[in-house]
């Protein structure tokens, strides 16, 4: 089958989304990548069946991940996929991850560059599959969140998931 057959048969499959705000300092009031995601999935006719802020923290993020999977289709997560020693939510979600779906990543960066130029490289954004779950994390700005959701998440997300869940 083609990509666009595939994208055909998939169409309408149901995904429900956890999306997990990485953030020492947000708040619900302020996180406006979070409430962008929340806004643009279930504008899509997705829906949200858990959101969450979590600090910068090794144990949250795998306990964030874990819940998430244990409920959504697809969890989200934003923030936390930069450089600096507090940024360790793409540490713990590669280590976990089943199967890594680089190629989000890169095109996250090459999309990011157009941008922002050089600077797009500081991202580590990352996706992939883990214990049967679709697995993003963006960075946590609304520029970054908006490049990643328009351009990449939105126009696979009902492939992605019929993808993972048809062979089991």
């Amino acid at each position: 089958m083609s990509t666009t057959a595939h994208r055909a048969e998939a169409k309408g499959t149901p995904v429900r989304c956890a999306v997990i705000t990485v953030s020492d300092t947000r708040t619900v009031a302020e996180d406006s990548s979070g409430s962008f995601i929340q806004k643009v999935l279930t504008d899509a006719g997705f829906s949200i069946v858990h959101y969450e802020i979590i600090p910068d923290d090794l144990d949250r993020v795998a306990e964030a991940l874990d819940a998430g999977a244990d409920v959504a289709e697809a969890v989200l997560f934003n923030g936390g996929t930069g450089i600096t020693a507090r940024d360790l939510t793409v540490d713990v979600i590669s280590e976990k991850l089943d199967k890594e779906l680089s190629g989000f990543g890169e095109l996250f960066r090459m999309l990011s560059y157009e941008e922002v130029g050089a600077a797009s490289m500081l991202s580590r954004a990352t996706a992939g599959v883990y214990r049967g779950t679709l697995v993003f994390s963006m960075p946590g700005s609304t520029n970054a969140v908006q490049l990643a959701m328009e351009k990449l998440i939105l126009p696979e997300l009902e492939h992605l998931v019929w993808e993972v869940a048809r062979q089991g």
